[in-house]
């Protein structure tokens, strides 16, 4: 009954610690936050880096050195709520940092030294025992050590599991950093289109002018008749209004 007690117990500190985590996940880099932590006026956090990098893509024409934008002031949409951040002279560097989830992160990680259970550790399904730790760059497929030197992919090329994971994660990072970027134009373009639209529309409703009307009613019965229709219209939008 004792050990019951203990394993739930246990569950349930895990199963906390595990919400934790989620809740310090940057949305960009997919990895727990790096300090400095940066908070947007949203209330939404970033890893600083990762809000140069929206930066960045959301603004391709500023100058930069050394991968760093130079150019004060600037925006970008936050990638969690698409609201839009208006930086000062100092750029992301002005943002103010949240020592708190600072803090959080700091006992986070001096919570969760413990050491890992070995169940798990994903295993080989040919090799008992043997954990998988190499990832087959010809197969694409994680594998074990085993595999590699007595198993299917004796002949294939092989590279650490941590590296490429880092690899791909960083691309994923990348590429999350450049579509959010791209999003931030394409809205841009399709605010600047709506704007036309509604110009367009206003002058077309708008009502001919005196010296037009007289014109258009010294000609032809069908030059006339499209003059008075717009004239009609334009009236009925002023009794809307």
């Amino acid at each position: 009954m004792s050990a019951s007690l203990n394993y739930k117990s246990f569950s349930k500190e895990q199963q906390t610690m595990d919400n934790l985590e989620k809740q310090l996940i940057c949305p960009i880099c997919l990895e727990m936050f790096t300090k400095p932590v940066v908070i947007l006026p949203c209330q939404h956090n970033l890893c600083r880096k990762c809000a140069s990098d929206i930066f960045q893509a959301s603004n391709p024409y500023l100058p930069t050195r050394g991968g760093t934008t130079v150019a004060s002031g600037g925006r970008f949409r936050c990638p969690s709520c698409r609201h839009e951040v208006v930086l000062d002279r100092h750029g992301v560097y002005g943002l103010q940092r949240n020592l708190l989830v600072e803090n959080i992160i700091d006992i986070y990680k001096q919570e969760s030294t413990r050491p890992e259970k070995k169940s798990d550790q994903p295993m080989c399904e040919e090799h008992d025992e043997e954990r998988i730790n190499i990832y087959c760059l010809n197969c694409e497929v994680p594998t074990c050590s085993l595999c590699k030197v007595f198993g299917a992919h004796k002949d294939c090329q092989v590279a650490p599991l941590t590296h490429v994971f880092q690899r791909q994660k960083s691309e994923l990072s990348n590429g999350i950093a450049v579509l959010v970027g791209s999003n931030d134009r394409v809205q841009g373009v399709i605010s600047q289109l709506e704007d036309t639209c509604k110009i367009i529309e206003t002058g077309y409703e708008a009502p001919p002018l005196q010296g037009q009307a007289a014109a258009s009613g010294s000609g032809n019965g069908s030059d006339s008749e499209p003059a008075r229709h717009v004239f009609s219209f334009s009236w009925l939008n002023s009794l809307n209004e």
